[in-house]
């Protein structure tokens, strides 16, 4: 079975159509880094550092907003993220409740932060096994999570 030559020329125009029109769509555009309020107490330069490079994209006020950040429909799906991801744990606003601050060393342990997708995205936040655990044992450190909280004893 072979298409129809002009049925392939409308069904590319269409769609050349439709991605120009979704970039009209404001949503996806909102690329502001407000000032930096307050960190936390690093442990160390060091995790500061590892934070820096695998979490700060979406965890700070620092975020470095992509080419592709600026084009729809990924544009929608970067600005998600980010939002999602400072209103969670957010290490430039520091006053503010952090309400996933006691998971992100678990979270770099078990490979769920950063996302794989944000990974290949992004090849400076592959990190190794060992400085996954530096910046885990770090975290834990930074954000005062002690045994008792992970493990949920008194």
């Amino acid at each position: 079975m072979t298409l129809d030559p002009s049925l392939w020329g409308r069904w590319m125009s269409r769609a050349v159509i439709a991605v120009l029109v979704i970039q009209f769509v404001p949503y996806g555009r909102d690329h502001v880094n407000p000032r930096t309020t307050s960190e936390p107490a690093w442990d160390s330069p060091a995790t500061r550092a590892l934070a820096k490079q695998a979490c700060f994209d979406c965890h700070s006020n620092e975020t470095e907003w992509p080419l592709y950040s600026h084009i729809a429909p990924a544009s929608w799906l970067v600005q998600h993220d980010v939002n999602e991801g400072r209103a969670v744990l957010n290490f430039s606003e520091w006053h503010r409740a952090q309400t996933e601050a006691t998971e992100a060393a678990d979270e770099v342990t078990e490979g769920e932060m950063p996302p794989v997708v944000y990974r290949l995205m992004h090849t400076h936040a592959w990190l190794s096994a060992e400085d996954r655990g530096r910046l885990s044992r770090g975290l834990a450190k930074t954000l005062g999570v002690s045994h008792d909280q992970k493990t949920g004893s008194r």
